[in-house]
């Protein structure tokens, strides 16, 4: 069975419906390790050997945030900067990650629709997440197909929220399960 750490960073948790939904779905599942960097480091000073540890120890990386501006949240970018750091992560003797999968499960205001050559944002939803692409391949880690839940603004839709909750548990358990079942959910996703 693969070990997942999932590294939740959501900086207005309070007022996110699906976000909590997603993440609270994932608690307490064995093989699951669910790390909220926003209420662990609430001060913004990122304890670097503990996360560098909690890497090591786990198979699978998934990253959960709303996409916000078109990035991450900043506490996710600051844990970028200085956990994945050089002779670590990448460069001479940066091979600690190797072998190791990344996914990004994120949520954004705009529907699907927007997010392609023609929708508003004029770009697809993969062209936005290159840099999260790059950085996978930087520090040899095989970056997986994204879990997405498109147009979160529509709070009302609680079946919406339900099922993609029900679709992010059985995509964490096929993954520690299977690569070839998680891959055939996640391609479909």
């Amino acid at each position: 069975m693969y070990k997942i750490l999932v590294l939740f960073a959501h900086p207005a948790l309070q007022k996110s419906i699906a976000h909590k939904s997603l993440f609270n779905e994932i608690q307490n599942i064995e093989g699951i390790t669910c790390h909220d960097l926003y209420d662990t480091y609430p001060d913004s000073f990122i304890d670097i050997k503990h996360e560098q540890t909690l890497l090591l120890n786990h198979d699978i990386i998934v990253l959960q945030f709303p996409l916000y501006w078109y990035s991450c949240p900043a506490i996710l970018k600051e844990w970028q900067d200085l956990v994945l750091e050089h002779g670590f992560a990448y460069g001479e003797y940066g091979n600690k990650l190797v072998g190791k999968k990344i996914m990004l499960a994120i949520s954004t205001g705009g529907s699907a629709n927007s997010y392609s050559t023609t929708g508003y944002n004029e770009h697809d939803i993969s062209q936005f997440l290159l840099p999260f692409s790059q950085m996978s391949k930087l520090c040899n880690l095989e970056y997986l197909t994204p879990f997405v839940v498109h147009d979160i603004h529509k709070r009302h839709d609680t079946t919406r929220i339900a099922q993609k909750t029900q679709e992010y548990r059985q995509l964490l358990l096929r993954l520690q399960q299977s690569d070839d079942a998680a891959m055939a959910v996640m391609e479909s996703n």
